[in-house]
Protein backbone atom coordinates (compact mmCIF):
# COMPACT_ATOMS: atom_id res chain seq x y z
CA UNK A 1 0.00 0.00 0.00
CA UNK A 2 1.70 3.04 -0.66
CA UNK A 3 1.06 6.15 1.33
CA UNK A 4 -0.78 9.57 0.00
CA UNK A 5 1.87 12.31 1.47
CA UNK A 6 -0.87 15.42 0.12
CA UNK A 7 -4.60 15.17 0.59
CA UNK A 8 -6.45 16.83 -1.48
CA UNK A 9 -9.00 19.24 0.51
CA UNK A 10 -11.97 16.90 -0.63
CA UNK A 11 -10.24 14.11 0.88
CA UNK A 12 -9.77 15.82 3.96
CA UNK A 13 -13.75 16.59 4.36
CA UNK A 14 -14.75 13.34 3.15
CA UNK A 15 -12.40 12.15 6.23
CA UNK A 16 -13.33 14.81 8.84
CA UNK A 17 -17.15 13.94 7.85
CA UNK A 18 -17.16 10.51 8.44
CA UNK A 19 -14.62 10.29 11.88
CA UNK A 20 -17.87 12.62 12.78
CA UNK A 21 -20.36 10.04 12.08
CA UNK A 22 -18.97 6.61 11.42
CA UNK A 23 -22.03 4.95 10.29
CA UNK A 24 -20.31 1.16 9.13
CA UNK A 25 -18.67 1.02 12.60
CA UNK A 26 -20.43 -1.53 14.74
CA UNK A 27 -19.60 -0.13 18.64
CA UNK A 28 -19.19 -3.65 20.22
CA UNK A 29 -18.82 -1.63 23.62
CA UNK A 30 -22.14 -0.70 23.43
CA UNK A 31 -23.47 -4.10 23.90
CA UNK A 32 -20.66 -4.26 27.06
CA UNK A 33 -22.26 -0.86 28.61
CA UNK A 34 -25.81 -2.14 28.59
CA UNK A 35 -25.07 -5.50 30.21
CA UNK A 36 -22.58 -3.92 32.88
CA UNK A 37 -25.19 -1.83 33.86
CA UNK A 38 -27.55 -5.07 35.06
CA UNK A 39 -26.66 -5.82 38.36
CA UNK A 40 -26.13 -9.76 38.99
CA UNK A 41 -28.02 -11.46 42.02
CA UNK A 42 -30.15 -10.14 44.95
CA UNK A 43 -30.33 -12.76 47.93
CA UNK A 44 -33.22 -12.81 50.74
CA UNK A 45 -34.09 -15.27 53.22
CA UNK A 46 -37.38 -16.28 53.84
CA UNK A 47 -36.88 -17.94 57.24
CA UNK A 48 -39.16 -17.34 59.87
CA UNK A 49 -41.81 -15.42 57.10
CA UNK A 50 -45.92 -17.28 57.05
CA UNK A 51 -47.08 -18.06 53.98
CA UNK A 52 -48.86 -14.68 53.76
CA UNK A 53 -46.02 -12.20 54.44
CA UNK A 54 -43.53 -14.22 52.33
CA UNK A 55 -45.59 -13.96 49.40
CA UNK A 56 -46.20 -10.50 49.88
CA UNK A 57 -42.33 -9.94 50.34
CA UNK A 58 -41.62 -11.56 47.24
CA UNK A 59 -44.03 -9.44 44.88
CA UNK A 60 -42.31 -7.00 46.33
CA UNK A 61 -38.67 -7.88 46.19
CA UNK A 62 -39.44 -9.42 42.60
CA UNK A 63 -41.21 -5.75 41.38
CA UNK A 64 -38.42 -4.02 43.09
CA UNK A 65 -35.26 -6.33 41.07
CA UNK A 66 -37.08 -5.86 38.73
CA UNK A 67 -36.64 -1.76 38.48
CA UNK A 68 -33.38 -2.20 39.88
CA UNK A 69 -32.29 -4.15 36.85
CA UNK A 70 -31.22 -7.48 38.76
CA UNK A 71 -30.55 -10.74 36.62
CA UNK A 72 -31.38 -13.00 38.84
CA UNK A 73 -33.11 -13.13 42.86
CA UNK A 74 -32.18 -16.54 45.10
CA UNK A 75 -35.10 -16.66 47.82
CA UNK A 76 -33.66 -19.10 50.62
CA UNK A 77 -36.75 -20.55 51.37
CA UNK A 78 -35.85 -23.53 53.74
CA UNK A 79 -36.21 -27.07 53.44
CA UNK A 80 -39.65 -27.36 55.50
CA UNK A 81 -37.85 -30.07 57.90
CA UNK A 82 -38.76 -27.48 61.09
CA UNK A 83 -42.28 -27.16 59.73
CA UNK A 84 -45.28 -28.22 62.68
CA UNK A 85 -47.90 -28.78 58.83
CA UNK A 86 -47.58 -32.48 59.53
CA UNK A 87 -49.00 -32.60 63.05
CA UNK A 88 -52.64 -30.58 61.74
CA UNK A 89 -54.39 -32.23 59.87
CA UNK A 90 -56.03 -29.20 57.82
CA UNK A 91 -52.92 -27.95 56.73
CA UNK A 92 -51.26 -29.07 53.50
CA UNK A 93 -48.30 -30.94 54.33
CA UNK A 94 -46.06 -29.73 51.02
CA UNK A 95 -48.40 -26.18 50.07
CA UNK A 96 -48.24 -25.12 53.81
CA UNK A 97 -44.07 -25.03 53.28
CA UNK A 98 -42.16 -22.04 51.94
CA UNK A 99 -40.38 -24.09 48.94
CA UNK A 100 -43.47 -25.12 47.62
CA UNK A 101 -45.87 -22.39 47.94
CA UNK A 102 -43.56 -19.36 46.90
CA UNK A 103 -42.80 -20.62 43.63
CA UNK A 104 -46.70 -21.56 42.79
CA UNK A 105 -47.64 -18.39 44.27
CA UNK A 106 -44.96 -16.42 41.32
CA UNK A 107 -46.09 -18.56 38.35
CA UNK A 108 -50.55 -17.78 39.66
CA UNK A 109 -49.44 -13.97 39.85
CA UNK A 110 -50.26 -12.08 36.22
CA UNK A 111 -47.78 -9.40 37.29
CA UNK A 112 -45.07 -11.37 37.99
CA UNK A 113 -45.18 -13.89 35.25
CA UNK A 114 -45.48 -10.90 32.77
CA UNK A 115 -41.36 -9.95 33.97
CA UNK A 116 -40.17 -13.33 35.19
CA UNK A 117 -37.82 -15.77 32.80
CA UNK A 118 -37.61 -18.67 34.80
CA UNK A 119 -38.24 -20.47 38.15
CA UNK A 120 -36.25 -22.96 39.44
CA UNK A 121 -34.66 -24.92 42.56
CA UNK A 122 -31.26 -23.19 43.39
CA UNK A 123 -27.90 -25.32 42.47
CA UNK A 124 -26.51 -26.94 45.21
CA UNK A 125 -23.94 -24.45 45.92
CA UNK A 126 -26.79 -21.89 46.33
CA UNK A 127 -29.09 -23.44 48.89
CA UNK A 128 -30.41 -26.56 46.74
CA UNK A 129 -33.49 -28.19 47.66
CA UNK A 130 -33.95 -25.00 50.35
CA UNK A 131 -33.77 -22.37 47.90
CA UNK A 132 -35.31 -20.97 44.53
CA UNK A 133 -33.12 -19.39 41.70
CA UNK A 134 -35.53 -16.69 40.00
CA UNK A 135 -34.49 -15.39 36.64
CA UNK A 136 -35.88 -11.56 35.56
CA UNK A 137 -36.22 -10.64 32.04
CA UNK A 138 -34.47 -7.26 30.59
CA UNK A 139 -36.28 -4.25 30.93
Amino acid sequence: MIKKKNFSEVDKKIWENYIKNPLDIYDKEKEDIKNYNRKERFKFDLHGFSLDDANKKVKELISSCFESNYKEILLITGKGIHSSNDKDVYKSKNLGRLKYSVPEFIRSDPELSKIILSIKIADTKDGGDGAILIRLKRL
